[in-house]
């Protein structure tokens, strides 16, 4: 194990946290430096466990240090932070990991702080009471802000703690079955071929796999032959619920990273289906997926909120509308989310959401299906927002999601079914 690591993942975390900048944006350039699948797990492990236990690790070196580190010797501070994190919660030698933690800081040019550094994570090792936090505050035992404490305790008075803890867990790797590759029970075969342990929990959709442990997909069998996707359970619902069929005209709204969009055309592989996204980069991911899937759509780079920019006129018979949120369902998968969210950013992101529907709508045939869906738990976000629209919109009725579900809509928890955090509402256009 390389003590340039434990440097590279301080910087990381630091570059989240200080800058305000994605760990799934800075984590895979970092992981870049290493050649060793071990190395750049080890990376992601601590950068991830640093970014889910970050009040209590800044809450331990509270109790051992005059004043945090500020500055240019804030990535020292991070650094810290690592170690703790490695002394607490990784299987790795109390020695090696104080030694390589020592070692790192003098590749971040903090020579004249490794006997800080030495002496909190020495601290940390003579004292486990450190990590008692029953009087800490509420923020400090969750590891979660505390305006998202707050959100949830008030949406769900009765599980948010249930809701906390599925937010701390790992979360699990669920695979989709590409059905226009190779059949569901082929598939199953070549993975018990190579030893890789699976399951297919849910009776009335065998295309979704859950792997028993974490690994390289693409060392997966088909991998480079589109066999499969990596898709969480809960955002497999929504092509099952908009159910496309054959020649339908489809606008997947939002669609990057394009899981979704090559679910729907797995199901209606003729369908006629536009893909919209805002930013262009992040539409390279989507043609990838879809060139690796097999699949053939319309990729246009452009603001689903502004139909004038790329709508010909021609009404969709099906719409999937998964809009911009505040990813509150899925911070188990990116632990960073609840730290660079802000209680403030909800307002916002609720009047966006209703813009693009009140936009979009016009785009739907009458008698079209538009699904709406985010990856969030809270209500301004979803149920509240349907409420709202339907009030405002006459010729849009609420009906059943199908698939066996017969609501209109259905708030799916984190770790509910070993899934993400999902909402989805099926609305129909009244026919003329």
């Amino acid at each position: 194990m390389s003590a340039n690591l434990r440097a590279i993942a301080a910087t990381v975390c630091f570059q989240v946290i200080d800058k305000g900048k994605s760990l799934s944006d800075v984590l895979p350039k970092a992981q870049l430096e290493f050649s060793n699948p071990a190395d750049k797990a080890l990376l992601q492990e601590i950068c991830f466990g640093v970014m889910r236990q970050l009040p209590q690790l800044e809450f331990v070196c509270q109790q051992l240090m005059a004043k945090p580190l500020i500055q240019q010797l804030r990535p020292l501070q991070f650094l810290i932070y690592v170690g703790v994190y490695q002394l607490k919660f990784l299987r790795i030698p109390d020695h090696a990991a104080v030694g390589e933690t020592v070692e790192a800081a003098r590749a971040l040019r903090g020579q004249s702080m490794t006997k800080l550094i030495n002496g909190v994570l020495r601290s940390v090792q003579r004292q486990p009471e450190l990590f008692s936090f029953s009087d800490a505050p509420l923020a400090v035992q969750t590891n979660h802000p505390s305006w998202i404490v707050q959100a949830l305790q008030q949406a769900y008075p009765e599980i948010w703690l249930d809701i906390i803890a599925s937010n701390q867990q790992k979360a699990p790797l669920w695979l989709r079955v590409n059905t226009q590759k190779i059949r569901i029970d082929a598939f199953c075969s070549a993975l018990t071929a190579e030893d890789v342990a699976f399951s297919q929990p849910v009776a009335d959709m065998p295309q979704a796999i859950l792997l028993e442990k974490a690994q390289d997909v693409t060392q997966l069998p088909g991998y480079d032959d589109g066999w499969f996707a990596v898709q969480d359970l809960a955002a497999q619902y929504a092509a099952l619920f908009l159910a496309p069929e054959a020649e339908d005209r489809v606008l997947d709204a939002c669609c990057a990273p394009g899981g979704k969009t090559g679910h729907l055309l797995e199901i209606a592989p003729t369908a006629h289906l536009l893909a919209l996204d805002r930013d262009d980069h992040r539409l390279n991911r989507v043609r990838d997926n879809l060139h690796r899937l097999g699949h053939h759509a319309q990729i246009k780079a452009a603001d689903a909120a502004e139909p004038g920019q790329w709508w010909d006129g021609q009404q969709f018979d099906k719409i999937l509308l998964d809009v911009p949120c505040s990813a509150t369902g899925v911070i188990r998968r990116h632990p960073d989310i609840r730290w660079l969210r802000k209680k403030a950013d909800i307002p916002a992101l609720v009047e966006l959401q209703q813009h693009i529907l009140t936009q979009v709508w016009p785009t739907l045939k009458p008698g079209g299906i538009l699904l709406y869906a985010t990856c969030s738990v809270l209500p301004d976000e979803n149920q509240i927002q349907i409420t709202e629209f339907l009030q405002h919109h006459p010729d849009a009725v609420a009906i059943a999601l199908g698939h066996g579900n017969d609501a209109t809509s259905w708030q799916l928890l984190p770790g509910q079914q070993q899934a993400d955090g999902f909402f989805y509402a099926k609305l129909q256009k009244k026919a003329d």
